[in-house]
């Protein structure tokens, strides 16, 4: 917990991150996501890798009602609306935890174990915590291990193992790339992959978690975050 707390200090602490309301982000290059996060709404974009069919979801998280579109068509048919809100809160789930982990080491419902120094893929060495879930999230059976490294103090790589049990990692991948945005840091960097069009804006247009008129996503990253200023 000790350590969860000094990752969080060096991220900018719990008060900014608290603080921090909007955010925005591109998954990958696969979904683009802005999210309140005072109230849990959420516009989800992107594009069916299967299909081709675009999409565009508005929701709250906390009452899970929204609208959504395919194609520029909006969804009213109950269960095919039900499933692409499904999907639009699966879609927020899993990419806002790809950018925002190392904010959420003490959730309610994660257990924390030092797992002890241990070395990274890099050849840096780290702290190393393994996290375990308890009956949150959409995937309890996972098991983490994340690496606080010791020049730095912040999660710099990230085992994934889809059973607590199994004894290899599934992958390893780094996080670097840390750059302020707003009051907190963030990482964007994946290796192979990476996000883009990280931003904090203090605002938002009107309707852009209500209308599914365009939203100007440049303009919501200000340019000292996009160039790391």
């Amino acid at each position: 917990m000790e350590i969860a707390a000094s990752v969080m200090e060096r991220m900018g602490g719990q008060e900014a991150w608290d603080g921090t309301r909007f955010l925005t982000w591109n998954f990958f290059g696969n979904r683009r996501h802005l999210w309140d996060k005072h109230r849990g709404d959420i516009r989800v974009e992107g594009t069916d890798r299967d299909s081709g069919d675009s999409y565009l979801i508005l929701m709250n998280l906390n009452s899970k009602q929204g609208r959504a579109w395919t194609n520029g068509q909006e969804v009213t048919e109950p269960e095919a609306l039900s499933a692409l809100l499904e999907r639009g809160e699966a879609a927020w789930i899993n990419d806002s935890y790809w950018l925002f982990m190392p904010y959420k080491l003490r959730d309610p419902g994660v257990t924390l174990k030092h797992v002890g120094a241990g070395e990274m893929v890099d050849g840096r060495t780290a702290e190393v915590l393994e996290l375990t879930f308890a009956e949150v999230g959409r995937t309890p059976e996972n098991r983490y291990r994340v690496y606080v490294a010791a020049d730095s103090g912040l999660v710099e790589q990230w085992d994934f193992y889809r059973q607590a049990t199994d004894e290899e990692p599934r992958f390893q991948i780094p996080w670097h790339d840390w750059r302020p945005h707003g009051e907190i840091l963030l990482s964007a960097d994946r290796g192979e992959n990476g996000h883009t069009g990280i931003g904090i804006p203090d605002e938002v247009p009107a309707g852009a978690f209500t209308s599914p008129d365009p939203v100007d996503w440049e303009a919501l990253v200000p340019a000292a975050e996009e160039d790391g200023e």
